[in-house]
């Protein structure tokens, strides 16, 4: 089982529009709201992919409500906790004639003092049987710095692997935690490593040395979008993954991809077969309006295109 953590959920809205004018009056030809946020993201796209997948996160008010319900709806179990004043919106509008998503996100609301210690309540209470906990996304507003280290430590103490995907602050201190996988963005591991990383040495440079700020033994992921990711695996290899697809809605897909990541890999799969199905679950989240959402047939043929070679 899977353990997915959400720490600052989102009601995700997307719009369709023929053009983004300044100024001026949209009225959507289309629309889909989901429940999203990173952690979120990463479970719906696991649990499309056949995982067994427990949600979790911090929630507040009517949007946190009927966020649960949607959840339950797609079939996707969770437990979260609960805090005052209102889960966070996020919006993305797609131009039609530009092909660009322009986003709004919000911060959210303070946790309050003792919302990140509520949270770890939940995630104690739901890691028995689980194998695998992915932390993915900002910290909320009032969360401690060293939070995602907290949960780390509590998977450590009951044996359970770990996956991270944030930046800043909360990567920085996750990192010291010792997660078995970190995965990034090229900006996020740039900012993380003090340096530019754009071109692929770049990427595979960085990646080795988020493996070895892991100390040696986890896996250090670095995602650069169409041109695939770059994997430096716990054994001391690298691998190179590209999938030669891209679709309109990218938002989600670096979600997608660790959820798929970690669904191959907790069924069993060896790295190369994990990255490949990382990699489809990306493209088919591209294809299809909504953060989080996959074809998992699609997803799967698109698995088999991608090529994976050492690097």
């Amino acid at each position: 089982m899977i353990v997915c953590v959400a720490a600052s959920p989102s009601v995700d809205k997307l719009f369709e529009v023929e053009r983004v004018t300044l100024g001026a009056i949209h009225r959507p030809e289309w629309f889909v709201q989901v429940p999203g946020g990173k952690g979120l993201n990463v479970a719906r796209a696991a649990h499309s992919l056949g995982a067994e997948v427990t949600a979790t996160g911090i929630l507040a008010g009517h949007a946190g409500r009927w966020l649960e319900e949607a959840l339950t709806g797609e079939g996707v179990r969770s437990r979260f906790a609960w805090v005052e004043w209102e889960t966070r919106a996020s919006l993305s509008v797609a131009d039609r004639g530009t092909g660009r998503l322009t986003e709004f996100y919000e911060r959210g609301w303070d946790i309050g003092a003792d919302g990140w210690e509520r949270l770890e309540a939940v995630v104690r209470e739901v890691m028995p049987g689980a194998r695998w906990i992915s932390m993915s996304g900002y910290l909320p507003v009032g969360a401690p710095d060293e939070g995602y280290a907290r949960l780390i430590a509590l998977a450590k103490e009951a044996g359970v692997r770990t996956a991270l995907d944030t930046r800043d602050e909360a990567l920085a201190s996750g990192v010291e935690a010792g997660p078995d996988i970190v995965k990034v963005n090229a900006e996020e591991a740039g900012l993380l490593l003090g340096g530019h990383v754009g071109t692929g040495d770049e990427a595979r440079e960085a990646a080795a040395e988020l493996r070895k700020r892991l100390g040696g033994a986890g896996a250090g992921i670095v995602t650069r979008g169409a041109e695939g990711a770059v994997v430096a695996t716990p054994d001391g290899g690298c691998l190179l993954g590209r999938l030669y697809a891209r679709g309109p809605y990218p938002v989600g897909s670096g979600d997608a991809f660790l959820g798929g990541l970690i669904a191959a890999l907790d069924r069993g799969d060896g790295w190369p077969e994990a990255v490949a199905l990382a990699l489809g679950a990306a493209a088919a989240n591209a294809e299809i309006p909504g953060a989080g959402r996959l074809d998992p047939e699609r997803a799967l043929r698109l698995a088999a295109a991608a090529e994976v070679h050492p690097a």
